[in-house]
C-alpha cells in the first residue's frame, strides 16, 4: 500500500504570484507537443511539396497558438457547462476564476477542434488533414495534465483491495486505499494512446483516419479509466454511469463514423489528383 506524497500545488512563488504545478505540466505538454508535431512535418502526406499547399514550421506554431487558446476557453466553458451548470449560472463571474481549478477534456477538445476548423477555414486546408496533423500528439499533453492532476491529488480512485500493491491512500480525502486513478488515466489516455497513434499514423493513411482511432482511442481510455475513478460527490452515477463515460460516447461515435465511412485513398494520392486539376488551390477547403 502506498501514500500519496501530498505535493505541494505550488511550484514556484513570486511574490503574490503563485505559478501551479499542473500549470507547469500544461506548458511541458505544449512544449513537447510542438516538438512532436515538427517532427510530423516528416511523415506523409505532410513531408511531401508535391501539394497544393506543402506544409511549414509556420504552419505549426499557429496551430499551436490556436490550441492553446482552444484548450483554456474551451476547457474551462466546458467544465462550467458539463460540470456545474448551474452554479456557474447563478454565479456568472465565477467562471473567470480559473485560479480555482475546473477544466474539463471534452470541452477542451471542442475547443480545439473548432480552431482547427477555422484554421483549415482560413488556409484553404481539408479539416481532416489538420486533425490528423495535430492529433498523435495530443496524448502526451492528455498525459501531462493527468500527471498535474496526480501532484494535486485530486481525481483520487475508488476504494482498492489493500492488498493491491500500487493502492494508495490519499491522506487529503480519507484513510481507504484507493486506485491511483490519475496515474490510470495518464497511462491509458496518454502514453499508450500516444504509441498506438504515433506508429499508426508515421505511413501515410486515409484522411480522417487518424482522427478516428483518436476519438475512439481517447474515448475508450477514458471509459474504462472512469471504472476506477471516484466520480464527483456533486454528480454522481447516471444509471451507473459516469459524466466522463457519458462524454465519451460520441466521441467514440464519431470515431467509428470516421473510420468505416471516411475515404479510403491515401492522403497523398488525393492531394496528387488536386495538384492536377486546374482550379486545385481553391478546392478540398471544408472537407
Amino acid at each position: 500500500m502506498l501514500h500519496h506524497p501530498d505535493f505541494d500545488p505550488v511550484a514556484l512563488r513570486l511574490g503574490p504570484i503563485h505559478i501551479q504545478w499542473y500549470a507547469v505540466m500544461y506548458l511541458i505538454g505544449f512544449a513537447i507537443g510542438y516538438l512532436l508535431l515538427r517532427r510530423r512535418l516528416h511523415h506523409e502526406p505532410f513531408a511531401s511539396t508535391q501539394t497544393p499547399a506543402p506544409w511549414r514550421r509556420s504552419d505549426i506554431e499557429d496551430i499551436l497558438v490556436l490550441c492553446v487558446l482552444g484548450v483554456v476557453v474551451g476547457g474551462r466553458l466546458g467544465y462550467c457547462l458539463f460540470y456545474k451548470p448551474g452554479f456557474y449560472l447563478t454565479h456568472p463571474l465565477e467562471i473567470f476564476a480559473v485560479w480555482q481549478g475546473g477544466m474539463s477534456f471534452h470541452g477542451g477538445a471542442i475547443g480545439v477542434a473548432l480552431a482547427l476548423v477555422g484554421f483549415a477555414l482560413r488556409r484553404r486546408r481539408p479539416i481532416l488533414q489538420v486533425t490528423d496533423l495535430l492529433v498523435p500528439a495530443a496524448p502526451i499533453g492528455l498525459a501531462c495534465g493527468r500527471f498535474g492532476n496526480f501532484i494535486n491529488g485530486e481525481l483520487w480512485g475508488r476504494p482498492a483491495d489493500p492488498s493491491l500493491p500500487w493502492s494508495m491512500i490519499f491522506g487529503r480525502v480519507d484513510n481507504v486505499p484507493r486506485h491511483p486513478s490519475p496515474l490510470y488515466e495518464m497511462l491509458l489516455e496518454g502514453l499508450l494512446l500516444f504509441v498506438v497513434l504515433w506508429l499508426y499514423a508515421r505511413k501515410n493513411r486515409p484522411r480522417g483516419r487518424t482522427s478516428g482511432l483518436f476519438l475512439i482511442g481517447y474515448g475508450v481510455a477514458r471509459s474504462v479509466a472512469e471504472l476506477f475513478r471516484e466520480p464527483d460527490d456533486f454528480l454522481g452515477l447516471f444509471g451507473g454511469v459516469s459524466m466522463g463515460q457519458l462524454l465519451s460516447a460520441p466521441m467514440i461515435l464519431g470515431g467509428l463514423l470516421l473510420w468505416f465511412l471516411g475515404p479510403r485513398t491515401d492522403q497523398t494520392q488525393t492531394d496528387q489528383t488536386r495538384l492536377d486539376e486546374p482550379d486545385a488551390p481553391t478546392k478540398g477547403a471544408s472537407e
